[in-house]
């Protein structure tokens, strides 16, 4: 089964709030997940963001594949650290 770390969208209109999940790539964007490593609030000032580190660095070992929002979002959780992935 082939992964991705991408965003869910949750909330209401106009008050989005996103969870950070693995999925199939095949599942729709707020579908189904596997498992939910973090959240983010980009409403509140600052941006909230909380990522399960240990978790986050597991799933990429086995080979899922972030998107490029959430790439950006791990490195500055500091999940890539200096390396890129």
């Amino acid at each position: 089964m082939a992964t991705r770390i991408r965003l869910r969208r949750v909330g209401r209109k106009g008050q989005s709030y996103f969870r950070i999940v693995i999925a199939d790539v095949r599942a729709a964007r707020d579908g189904r997940s596997v498992a939910t490593i973090g959240h983010y609030d980009p409403r509140a000032n600052p941006a909230v963001l909380e990522v399960d580190k240990d978790k986050a660095s597991a799933w990429l070992a086995k080979g899922a594949m972030p998107t490029d929002t959430v790439r950006s979002l791990l490195k500055k959780a500091g999940v890539f650290g200096s390396r890129t992935a």
